[in-house]
């Protein structure tokens, strides 16, 4: 039984229990989103529930453990359309009459169609129940789970498919790695990379960049290696994933000797190529070396460039450096002068949301006020212990006119902090965190979950809509810079 939960404003306070169940009029099964996550197209009313909890029912989930006989439930949807794959031929039935139907499943369910309306549990449902998915199923399904960014669904569907006709298909196989790495679980997508029958370029494309998404450079570089071992000439987005894996792992010469090491292959740099070497050296603190290595490019370099080269400068606190390329990104365009200065409130006004994941129970928060006592009393015992480890509020990153006391107060409440807390009372002492924001990450954020993860002894997985950021012992995956 998966449970499901999500908060939409600033309290997990009163909810009608029945039994061991927490239940809703407002909604039957699964989560449903806010519209500004755009991963689920509700069919419910316009107005959002103040917070909404749902459990599907137990007898259809475990039919064989409950003694009930309620009938399935009918889906008034389109049959399911002829589809030809190169493996076709696999999945006739050994059945004497193969146009009968399996028992228990629904032939006329077209589970393609519910996986574009988002209904990721309902198909997964009905697959455990009987219903057999075809090609179109199996990647409609990986697909959504990427989207949503579920890991618990996304192992599911794995099982499924492992017990599967396709379990040998390279594109599947792809689109599991993917779906792996994109959820954070690298462990995961290598299992499937290892044991893929065949591989193509993609597969190695995907474990390259999956390590590097996750700040697992040097693993991803080491993959690298071993695709040339195998004979397998890489081609310019190879090239343009090792160069990004050299950034993260802050590896500036071997990222200078793969640059170089195109020109053998015959594949000339592209504007990819030469922003992913600024990003190598940025990375590294080389800010000079990156100005020059700027000014000697052959080809004209755009916005994206000095836009980067800005960001380093101000991560690394180079003030000149910032303001010469500030002046130059204002020249090439003139609506990035300030637009991302830190007192400059944003230009679209997006709610911030975050997602707790722990197992099969997801937890959304997106307010800046403590959502029940508890969390508020964890996030006072964690501010103490924070400032004794040396935590100092960076005040620039709140965006409103108020006075010093109200902005520190205000960090102390975002929703990926709340997120964390929550999790911290709520689950076994050593359990992973994972945090899924639809934002990125503010740099005092950033600086505080460090000290955190040091302090509660845990690893805390924040996936911010830039990339993944695994923080452990008082650092971060991405090195500080993201």
């Amino acid at each position: 039984m998966e449970l499901k939960l999500h908060a939409s404003m600033a309290s997990v306070g009163s909810i009608p229990r029945t039994g061991n169940s927490i239940v809703s009029s407002h909604l039957k099964s699964g989560i449903v989103f806010q519209p500004s996550l755009s991963l689920i197209n509700p069919s419910s009313s316009p107005s959002i529930p103040f917070c909404t909890y749902a459990v599907p029912d137990a007898s259809r989930l475990h039919p064989r453990r409950n003694a009930t006989s309620n009938p399935r439930p009918t889906h008034k949807t389109t049959p399911l359309r002829k589809v030809n794959h190169p493996n076709e031929s696999k999945l006739k039935l050994d059945h004497q009459n193969q146009n009968a139907p399996f028992a228990g499943s629904s032939l006329n369910v077209d589970l393609v169609a519910l996986c574009e309306e988002g209904k990721l549990d309902q198909v997964l449902e009905l697959m455990g129940q009987g219903d057999v998915a075809d090609y179109r199923v199996y990647h409609a399904l990986l697909n959504l789970c990427e989207h949503m960014r579920s890991l618990e669904s996304g192992r599911r569907v794995h099982e499924f498919f492992r017990r599967s006709t396709f379990r040998g298909d390279i594109e599947l196989g792809n689109r599991l790695i993917g779906m792996y790495g994109k959820c954070g679980s690298v462990k995961d997508a290598r299992k499937v990379f290892d044991e893929m029958p065949e591989r193509n370029i993609g597969s190695w494309h995907l474990m390259i960049s999956g390590y590097t998404l996750n700040g697992l450079g040097d693993d991803g570089l080491s993959v690298f290696q071993q695709m040339k071992q195998a004979g397998i000439p890489p081609d310019r987005e190879t090239f343009a994933l090792v160069l990004a894996a050299c950034a993260q792992a802050e590896a500036v010469e071997e990222g200078f000797l793969h640059f170089e090491s195109m020109k053998e292959y015959g594949i000339v740099p592209s504007m990819e190529h030469y922003l992913e070497v600024i990003n190598i050296l940025g990375n590294a603190g080389q800010l000079n070396e990156a100005e020059e290595f700027i000014e000697k490019t052959p080809i004209e370099l755009g916005v994206q460039v000095w836009e980067s080269l800005r960001n380093f400068a101000r991560i690394h606190g180079d003030l000149d450096l910032e303001d010469r390329a500030d002046e130059l990104l204002t020249f090439l365009d003139p609506s990035k002068a300030t637009a991302d200065k830190l007192p400059t409130p944003p230009r679209k006004k997006q709610s911030d949301i975050n997602m707790l994941e722990v197992k099969n129970r997801v937890t959304e928060y997106r307010n800046t006020i403590p959502y029940k006592e508890e969390t508020d009393e964890k996030m006072r015992g964690l501010g103490g212990q924070m400032r004794e480890a040396g935590y100092v509020p960076d005040t620039r990153y709140v965006l409103h006119d108020i006075d010093e006391e109200e902005k520190k107060k205000a960090l102390q409440y975002h929703s990926e902090r709340l997120a964390i807390a929550y999790g911290l009372i709520s689950t076994p002492p050593r359990t992973t965190l994972r945090i899924i924001k639809n934002l990125r990450i503010c740099g005092d954020c950033h600086n505080a979950i460090k000290i955190m993860s040091k302090i509660v002894g845990r690893e805390l997985i924040v996936r911010d809509n830039k990339r993944f950021h695994h923080f452990k012992d008082g650092n971060c995956s991405c090195g500080d810079y993201w």
